[in-house]
C-alpha cells in the first residue's frame, strides 16, 4: 500500500514509540528507486565471484583452526578429547550484517575451547602457521589492542580475525553465540570479542525491516568514508557506530523506505541533545559481574560525548573513543546532510549531492602534520597502526590544555608521498580557535608541551624497531603537500561567507622527530636558503620544496627561536610557562554545547597558533 497515511506496525521496536507510522508516498518510492540505482553504479555491491571466493577462504580459515585446535589437543595429553576437538568460525561487522562491499575486509572470531589460551596459543602458535602458508600476507598481529586481533590478508582478502576461549572442553559447530552462558568465566578481552558476533545479531532483531536496514546502513557508511567521519580509531564512528545510529531511526519510523530513512537519519541526528544515549533496547541488568553501562554508577561513562549503546550484555558504549572536537565535526557533516536531503525532497538536489567529497584541505588556514616512516614496509605496516590509534590521545591532549580553545579536527585518511624512497605514511589534522572565542590581543597557543606529551607516548611502543620515526610539524594551508590532492594539484579555495582577519606573522612548518633512547640524536636541518641572513630553519626530510620555499627568512628567524606570532608584540610562551599552564589544568576537558557545533567551514577564523620545536632523543 503506497500513501503517506499511517502504516499498522506489527510490533513496537525499541524503548520508546514510533515517531511516525507514515508509509511511502509515491515520490518516495521513485527516490528509493534513484538511490538503490546510485548505490549500484557506486560500485558499493559485490559481484558474486567475489562472494563464492570470501565463502571459500572462510572455509579455509575454519580447516586450519580446527587443525590447530586438534593439533594442541593431542600435545596436551587430552587423547580422548582429540576427535571431538573443534573450533568454530563466526564473522561480525558488515560481513554478518550484510552490508559489506567489494574489497572490505571481513571481521572474524575463532571460537576455542577452554584450554587453548589467546597469549601463547592463538599470537605464537597460530601465528607460526598462517606465516608458513603461501596465502597468508601481511601478517600483523596486535595482541594489546583493546579487543585483540590478528589481521592478515588470505589470498588478497583482508581478514581481521579475534579469538575467544569459552569455557567449554568441546566447542560445537552450533555453539549458539548469543546465549550468554559463552560468557561464563571468561576475561573482559574474550567478552569484547564475543560481542562483536552478538551484538550484529541483536542489531538485525531489534529492526523492523531489514533489507530497508541495510540500504540504508550501506547508504549512510558511503557518506560517511565520503565526508570524512568513518573511522573509530580517530574518535569518530566505525560500522558497529553507524549500524546503531541507523537502526535506532529504523525504529523510530517502521514503515519508512530507504530514502525517507537517510533523510530522517540527518533530521534525527541534526537534533539529538548529545550526551543523551541512543539504545536500540533497554540495558539488561547484571547478570554474571560483568561492566554494563551505567553513568549512574561508573563515573567513567558520565565523561563520554555521544553514547551510543549495544544492545548485547554486557551493554557498553560503542563510541568512547568521540571527543569534544570530534562530536563537533559530525555534528557539522549531521547539518551539511540534513540541508542536502531537504533540496533533494523538495526536487532542487539529487543524490550525487550528498556524498560530494568534504573538502578537508580547504576548510582550515592551519594544519598538523604527521609524517610516519619505518625502515621497510611491515614495519610502517605495524608502527604506522600504533601511532594511528594514538592520533586520538592527541586531540584530547590539544583540547585539555587549550581548554577546548583550539579545536582539532583529525583527518581519518593516510596519505603517501609516492616520490619518497623510504616507507611513509601521513595523516592531517586541521586546527582553529572555538567558534564564538574573545581573540585577545596577542593570544598564542603554545602546544609544543602537548606534542611533547604524545611523543612520549608514542614512543611507549613495546614493538618499536630502529627506524621508526615520527615528525609532527605545524602547516599553513599554502603549504599542504600536493600529493594530498587526488588530481596531483591544489583545489582552488572555497569561497567564505564572511571576512577574516588577516594572519598576522609569515608561515613556517617545522618539524619535530622523536628517537628511542639509545639510538642517536635526532638531525634537524634544511638545504641552504640563498639571500637569508637568518638561521637555517629545522624541518624535515619529507618538507615538500613548495613549503621550503614559501618560507620567508622572518619565518625563519621565528621558526629558529621556537615560535610563530605577530611580527611585532607577540609574546613568547616559554617550555616553562607551558607546563605551569599545564599543571593548573584539570583532567575532565571542556564540556560541550550545541552551540558549539558552527560550520568549520562557513565560519572559519585565523588562529595564531604557536608550533613545536622542541626536540631530542628518548
Amino acid at each position: 500500500m503506497v500513501g503517506s497515511e499511517a502504516l499498522p506496525s506489527p510490533r513496537q521496536h525499541g524503548v520508546t514509540k514510533p515517531l511516525s507510522l507514515a508509509g511511502p508516498s509515491e515520490a518516495d518510492l521513485l527516490r528509493t528507486k534513484k538511490l538503490n540505482k546510485f548505490l549500484v553504479d557506486a560500485g558499493l555491491y559485490e559481484s558474486q565471484e567475489d562472494a563464492a571466493k570470501r565463502e571459500k577462504v572462510l572455509a579455509q580459515i575454519k580447516q586450519i583452526v580446527v587443525e590447530w585446535v586438534k593439533e594442541l589437543t593431542r600435545l596436551r595429553g587430552y587423547s580422548d578429547l582429540v576427535e571431538d576437538a573443534n573450533a568454530v568460525i563466526f564473522t561480525f561487522g558488515s560481513y554478518r550484517l550484510g552490508v559489506h562491499g567489494p574489497g572490505a575486509d571481513i571481521d572474524t572470531l575463532c571460537v576455542g575451547p577452554s584450554y587453548v589460551n589467546r597469549d601463547e596459543d592463538f599470537f605464537f602458535g597460530l601465528h607460526e602457521i598462517l606465516a608458513k602458508k603461501e596465502e597468508v600476507t601481511e601478517l600483523q598481529p596486535v595482541p594489546s589492542a583493546h579487543v585483540p586481533v590478528m589481521k592478515l590478508k588470505f589470498e588478497g582478502i583482508s581478514i581481521d580475525l579475534l579469538y575467544a576461549s569459552i569455557s567449554r572442553s568441546v566447542v560445537p559447530d552450533d555453539l549458539d553465540i548469543s546465549d550468554v552462558s559463552v560468557l561464563y568465566n571468561v576475561d573482559e578481552p574474550t567478552v569484547r570479542s564475543l560481542n562483536g558476533c552478538r551484538v550484529a545479531d541483536q542489531i538485525l532483531k531489534h529492526v523492523p525491516n531489514v533489507e530497508h536496514f541495510r540500504t540504508t546502513l550501506r547508504c549512510l557508511k558511503f557518506w560517511a568514508k565520503r565526508r570524512g567521519v568513518y573511522s573509530n580509531v580517530t574518535g569518530f564512528l566505525g560500522g558497529v557506530n553507524w549500524a546503531l545510529l541507523v537502526a535506532r531511526v529504523c525504529q523510530f519510523y517502521p514503515n519508512a523506505v530507504p530514502s525517507m530513512l537517510v533523510s530522517r537519519f540527518f533530521r534525527v541526528y541534526t537534533q539529538w541533545r548529545w550526551p543523551n544515549p541512543v539504545m536500540l533496547c533497554a540495558i539488561q541488568e547484571d547478570e554474571l559481574g560483568c561492566t554494563v553501562w551505567d553513568p549512574r554508577k561508573n563515573p567513567k561513562d558520565k565523561t563520554h560525548h555521544m553514547p551510543i549503546i549495544t544492545p548485547a550484555y554486557p551493554c557498553m558504549n560503542s563510541s568512547y573513543n568521540v571527543s569534544i572536537s570530534t562530536l563537533r565535526v559530525m555534528t557539522e557533516q549531521f547539518q551539511f546532510g540534513n540541508r542536502i536531503c531537504e533540496e533533494i525532497e523538495l526536487n532542487k538536489a539529487q543524490w550525487p549531492m550528498l556524498f560530494e567529497p568534504y573538502m578537508f584541505f580547504e576548510s582550515y588556514k592551519n594544519y598538523l602534520q604527521v609524517d610516519i616512516i619505518a625502515a621497510d614496509s611491515d614495519d610502517l605496516r605495524a608502527w604506522k597502526g600504533w601511532v594511528e590509534s594514538r592520533l586520538r590521545q592527541l586531540t584530547l591532549m590539544i583540547e585539555r590544555d587549550t581548554l577546548g580553545k583550539l579545536q582539532c579536527h583529525p583527518y581519518p585518511h593516510e596519505y603517501i608521498d609516492p616520490s619518497k624512497q623510504c616507507s611513509h605514511s601521513a595523516f592531517f589534522m586541521g586546527l582553529q580557535r572555538k567558534q564564538g572565542e574573545v581573540i585577545q590581543e596577542n593570544q598564542q597557543f603554545d602546544i609544543r608541551g602537548t606534542v611533547d606529551e604524545f611523543r612520549h607516548s608514542v614512543n611507549m611502543y613495546m614493538f618499536w624497531k630502529p627506524g621508526m620515526e615520527i615528525y609532527v610539524s605545524h602547516v599553513r594551508r599554502k603549504q599542504i603537500p600536493q600529493y594530498v590532492f587526488p588530481d596531483g594539484y591544489k583545489r582552488a579555495r572555497i569561497p567564505r561567507a564572511v571576512n577574516y582577519q588577516p594572519v598576522c606573522g609569515s608561515s613556517s612548518a617545522e618539524k619535530t622527530s622523536a628517537k628511542r633512547k639509545g639510538e642517536g640524536h635526532v638531525e634537524r636541518g634544511s638545504p641552504q636558503r640563498k639571500q637569508s641572513v637568518s638561521p637555517s630553519p629545522m624541518t624535515s626530510p619529507f618538507m615538500s620544496p613548495q613549503s621550503r620555499d614559501s618560507v620567508s627568512s622572518e619565518a625563519d628567524h621565528e621558526l629558529a627561536h621556537g615560535f610563530i606570532g605577530c611580527n611585532s608584540g607577540s609574546s613568547i610562551v616559554t617550555n616553562e610557562e607551558v607546563r605551569a599552564e599545564k599543571m593548573s589544568l584539570g583532567s575532565n576537558g571542556v564540556e560541550s554545547s550545541e552551540e558549539d557545533s558552527q560550520s568549520a567551514v562557513d565560519n572559519m577564523s585565523v588562529d595564531k597558533i604557536q608550533p613545536m620545536v622542541n626536540s631530542g632523543c628518548y
